[in-house]
This record gives structure tokens, sequence and C-alpha cells, in this order.
């Protein structure tokens, strides 16, 4: 039994399926385009808390920290409710479309990569606060100075992102509903082919959704150290 398994499993990643490659290319696009998205807001916010002052930072940090251990299911809802036809933005029809997955996903990876992006450039521009001084750079120029120091680093946190960002299935599956041919990704399809008793699917599933995060992880490890050497360079 359990041969037969493995051997419809091998078969399958080997043949190409265009079933299983269609999941996997949809979770690829909606969770890329979601830590795009996420990089643009979250680096701007994260370097905008990292280097000025002004009323209502520490809430706003606060909010970010807390919105990194927000439930997905809850997020899921929350773009539920948005989107559904009783809801102020259900005349967009959004509902259960990969754009409201890549939604969901946006809003819980932003303040991921939002926080940890305000800590590692604001270490570096207290760091770099005497040097900045004593060359009389402009605002903008220490910023720009700063950022590309801190680029690997910055790398690192829109990977850590990605990760997150395939791994999730609470939002997704809530948004999207695990349509064939639409909405369905590789979590959610392996959710769905676990229960449906369709193993060598899932375990193929699982296999890639494994490899893609071995590989997210020796990238991550290539950037700090090479964010180490160039630090000591």
């Amino acid at each position: 039994m359990q041969d037969s398994i493995l051997s419809r499993t091998l078969w399958l990643l080997k043949s190409a399926d265009s079933g299983l490659w269609e999941v996997v290319g949809l979770s690829l696009r909606v969770s890329g385009t979601a830590v795009l998205i996420s990089c643009a807001f979250g680096f701007i916010l994260g370097g905008v808390l990292a280097t000025t002052r002004f009323r209502g930072r520490s809430a706003i940090h606060i909010f970010l920290n807390a919105s990194m251990s927000m439930p997905p299911v809850v997020v899921g809802l929350i773009v539920y409710m948005l989107l559904s036809r009783s809801g102020p933005l259900g005349w967009l029809g959004l509902l259960y479309t990969p754009t409201a997955m890549i939604i969901a996903q946006t809003l819980l990876i932003t303040p991921l990569i939002a926080a940890l992006s305000r800590q590692i450039i604001e270490d570096l521009f207290n760091e770099y606060a005497e040097q900045f001084a004593s060359m009389r750079l402009s605002f903008f120029k220490k910023i720009r100075a700063t950022l590309w120091d801190a680029r690997f680093s910055l790398l690192t946190v829109a990977l850590a992102g990605l990760g997150r960002s395939l791994s999730e299935v609470g939002a997704v599956i809530i948004v999207g509903g695990n349509i064939e041919h639409l909405t369905r990704v590789m979590t959610t399809a392996i959710a769905l082919e676990t229960s449906k008793g369709d193993l060598p699917m899932a375990l193929a599933l699982g296999a890639i959704l494994l490899t893609i995060a071995l590989l997210i992880n020796t990238l991550l490890s290539m950037l700090n150290l090479s964010a180490r050497r160039f630090a000591y360079a």
C-alpha cells in the first residue's frame, strides 16, 4: 500500500502533472505578488518609523508587533466581510478570486516586514549617526546609505515574508474558497486531497512545498553569511 502511494507520488512529480503544477504556479504567483506589495509598504513604513520621531510612533510600533501574532483566520474573516456582497467592497466582486487571496496575505505579512525592517534600519541608522553628523549628510543621503548597507538584511526579511505567505492556509481558504483551477493553492490543496484520501497528490504537493521552504531557508542562510562578511570587510 505504502509502496503504491510513493510510486504514484513520484510519478506525479516526474510526469509534470498539469493539475499539480497549476496549483504550484498559482501559489507562487499569489504569494510572490503579496510579498512585493508588502515590501513596498512595509519597507517604507519601517524606514519612517526607524528614522523619524513623531506623535503616535510608539502606538504604531505596538500595533505592528501585535499584528504579527494575529491569527490568519481572523485576517481572512475581516477580508471576507469587506469583500462579501453585503460588505463595503462587495461591489468589486473580488471574493473567491486570487486577488482576494493576495489582499489577505498582504495584510498578514506587511506587519512582519514593517516591524523587522524597522529594527534593521533603526539599528544601522543609530550606528552610523556620528559618521553621518561628521559628514554633514542630508536626511535623504543618510537614508540611502542606510538602505544600501541594509540590503542583504532587507532581502532576508522579504524571503521570510515569502515563507510565511506560502505556508498560510487559514486566511486564503476563507477568502479564496479553494476552487479548482481558480483559487486552489498548495496548502489548501494538501488539506483537501488528504481529506479525500488522495495521499499521492497531497504528498507530491507537500514535497514541493517542503523543497521551496528548504530553498528559502538556504537563501536566508547565504544572505546572512554575506551580510556578516560585508560588515567585517
